[in-house]
């Protein structure tokens, strides 16, 4: 038995359209605006849902790692670029009430339990971990105990390791997703086919987490039975930031979702048929050729 997962008012699984997500991240670079006119692209596309980062910075990370010099976009310490990534309880409340005007659903990549807390207050319909967080128990028990959809990635992660999180957090309530976490990621170690072996070993519904440039490897993702699709967007990839290189701009998101959706009308359902499209053709080219025949 395959389950199917309900996140808001849609359904992942192999019956229903593709779940796409567009992942806002940090590529926000911590302004409001950018945030907004990345959700106006994900709503101009047609995605199902865009996503971003949420940290504690003083829990994610040591004094130590925090003062290290580091000179960026905000300032001259790691501590001045991790904050200054990070958008406020006011910026949250704004994105919340923008999403629901603009009728797309909005979620968040948590990196520590307070910040889950923190994201709890706007009534997200589910959560996602990154693959950084698959082995952290404490915090994937912490998901589960909300009863909310749980969307796991599963870059730099082993097999073993994977089982591991998808015993804790059970599959009725899964989206396992499979990622390479290089940025951008070479086609080389995309392996697509991971998602097939994904399918074989899981019962809950399996996506793809891309960071690749470039769209074939998303839009095959669904082909090889990806029932979710998350990739990070931007409007411009030479902006400042680490992950600006690997996300889509607006045309290429556009593009995405659009063959995404067509994947299964093309696929078709495999009987050989002769469409009422053919007849009109068939009757003037076979009646041609069996004349030439008999000429």
């Amino acid at each position: 038995m395959r389950y199917d997962v309900k996140i808001g008012n849609k359904i992942v699984g192999d019956d229903y359209p593709c779940f796409i997500i567009a992942e806002i991240g940090i590529n926000h670079n911590g302004s409001l605006q950018l945030a907004k006119k990345m959700i106006d692209e994900a709503v101009i596309a047609g995605c199902d849902a865009v996503k971003f980062q949420k940290r504690t910075v003083t829990k994610v990370y040591t004094p130590e790692e925090l003062d290290v010099y580091r000179p960026n976009y905000y300032g001259n310490t790691n501590r001045d670029l991790k904050l200054g990534l990070e958008l406020d309880y006011a910026d949250y409340c704004e994105i919340d009430k923008y999403c629901k005007a603009r009728n797309i659903m909005w979620f968040a990549s948590c990196w520590d339990v307070d910040s889950v807390d923190f994201i709890e207050q706007f009534d997200v319909p589910c959560h996602k971990v990154a693959s950084a967080m698959l082995t952290d128990d404490e915090f994937l028990l912490k998901l589960k105990s909300l009863d909310k959809p749980v969307l796991l990635s599963t870059g730099m992660s082993t097999m073993e390791e994977i089982r591991h999180a998808v015993e804790l957090l059970g599959q009725d309530n899964l989206v396992l997703f499979h990622c390479t976490s290089t940025y951008p990621t070479e086609h080389s170690e995309i392996n697509l086919r991971v998602i097939e072996e994904l399918r074989k070993e899981f019962s809950c519904p399996i996506g793809y987490s891309g960071h690749e440039k470039g769209l074939l490897p998303s839009i095959l993702s669904v082909q090889l039975g990806a029932n979710a699709v998350e990739r990070h967007i931007t409007t411009d990839r030479t902006l400042w930031g680490s992950d600006q290189a690997a996300s889509l701009e607006p045309e290429g998101l556009r593009r995405m979702v659009r063959d995404i959706r067509e994947v299964k009308t093309v696929l078709g359902d495999g009987k050989k048929v002769v469409y009422d499209s053919e007849i009109p053709v068939k009757n003037k080219l076979r009646k041609s050729q069996k004349n030439k025949a008999i000429v």
